[in-house]
């Protein structure tokens, strides 16, 4: 019968030397980790890849060094910084909960604590109690629930498997680093057990994988099958005056919340008249994919001959298109070619 006790000490052993680099992270067997850093990072990493949020990660410890330093910060310019990562209700979350921490003096310790501050939930607040305060908490993420999955062989799919994958991690979690046995999870799932073609020859956990045994852990863990995404349309304005743009600011609440944008309509639940009288002529389409549907936007461009009805007008030169939000680089990219023509 098999013995899950030697698990963690398995894997453990194994993080102390191949344990990944990570500029949020402190070595093996060092000391609890900085929260800020530890929560930054895990907001960041949400629907992203580590390699994207590198970058986006020193940048804003630099600007920002501690959560005090990002809590002051003026809104548009985290917005600014952010742009790229997407999903921007995370980024007025992250202010809204740097701005809490700040005004209580720190990070709560406990779980319960965190999970009162604005938008973190179940796993971040594990994250951050485990890895920041050593807590024998247990962190589910997507490469652990794929080790999990595999090592007691659950053939649920997922989502459905989700609450049984997180009941039997929960098995697992040590009393003794919890923090590095919580990120060594991690770790395995991302190089070693991996989606496609696990390399379970050279996993710490071979032998007590019960899918590696039965010969079916590259099919684990299984997925129900997808939904079809449904699609939107809508309307983009690229309004010229001069040698300027019109931009307007997103609601703070929905899509894109609070970044600069170009005016539109008709896809996010708003139906608006355009910004103001020009002679509107379409220059073509972008594509977008959201989580939960795609959406193809129409681009009308025009020179105004009136004053704009809402928004407000940025020069040329003063345009930074890293600063906008995905969507709005494609039809940026679109209008300047004609522009430019």
């Amino acid at each position: 019968m098999r013995d899950d006790k030697v698990i963690a000490p398995a894997l453990l052993d194994w993080y102390d030397r191949h344990a990944r680099v990570l500029p949020w992270r402190v070595p093996p067997g060092g000391p609890p980790a900085d929260p800020y850093r530890v929560w930054l990072s895990e907001v960041m990493l949400q629907q992203t890849t580590v390699a994207a949020v590198k970058a986006y990660f020193q940048r804003f410890t630099e600007l920002w060094p501690t959560v005090q330093d990002l809590a002051a910060a003026p809104d548009a310019q985290v917005m600014a910084e952010w742009a790229g990562l997407g999903y921007y209700a995370r980024a007025r979350n992250l202010l809204a909960c740097a701005r809490q921490v700040a005004a209580e003096g720190g990070f709560p310790t406990t779980r319960t604590g965190l999970r009162a501050l604005p938008g973190i939930g179940p796993y971040t607040s594990a994250a951050i109690a485990a890895i920041a305060h050593d807590a024998p908490e247990t962190v589910v993420d997507g490469n652990v629930e794929r080790v999990v999955a595999r090592l007691f062989a659950v053939n649920t799919p997922l989502p459905r498997a989700k609450p049984g994958l997180t009941a039997l991690a929960e098995t697992l979690t040590p009393q003794e680093r919890p923090g590095d046995y919580a990120q060594a999870m991690m770790d395995l799932g991302a190089t070693i057990c991996t989606p496609r073609n696990p390399a379970c020859a050279i996993c710490p956990l071979v032998d007590p994988c019960d899918a590696r045994a039965e010969g079916i852990a590259a099919e684990l863990p299984r997925k129900a099958p997808k939904q079809p995404k449904p699609t939107r349309q809508g309307t983009v304005w690229v309004a010229r005056s001069g040698d300027a743009i019109l931009f307007e600011e997103r609601p703070t609440k929905g899509l894109l919340g609070g970044t600069l944008a170009f005016p539109s309509t008709s896809w996010d639940g708003r139906d608006l008249p355009p910004p103001g009288p020009a002679d509107w002529q379409e220059i073509g389409q972008v594509r977008h994919v959201f989580t939960h549907f795609t959406l193809t936007l129409t681009v009308l461009l025009g020179d105004l001959t009136g004053n704009p009805q809402r928004g407000h007008l940025v020069r040329l030169d003063r345009i930074d298109r890293d600063a906008l939000p995905g969507l709005m680089r494609k039809v940026w990219d679109v209008a300047q070619a004609e522009i430019a023509a």
